[in-house]
């Protein structure tokens, strides 16, 4: 998977949590709790369908590497079998 295909993964993943992240132009570096509305609850369904979709364990030490959209690219990228 290129970056390019697991940024538009994710934009998708968080789509389905939080549709208003399909209209925005989030910035790539700042959180997204910055820019749309999720709660810790919603971030925790982001985390869990990252998992689930993605097949990437994500220890909770490491949730906050999950908090924007830069942070999970390369959070996942680095866990994705090569």
């Amino acid at each position: 998977m290129t970056e390019t295909e697991l940024r538009e993964r994710l934009l998708a993943i968080l789509g389905g949590i939080a549709p208003e992240a399909r209209e925005l132009d989030l910035d790539p570096e700042q959180s997204f709790r910055d820019q749309i509305d999720i709660d810790s609850m919603d971030f925790l369904n982001f985390v869990t369908a990252v998992h689930k979709q993605l097949g990437v364990p994500i220890p909770e030490l490491d949730y906050p590497r999950l908090a924007s959209l830069n942070g999970a690219v390369h959070y996942v990228l680095a866990k994705l079998p090569g």
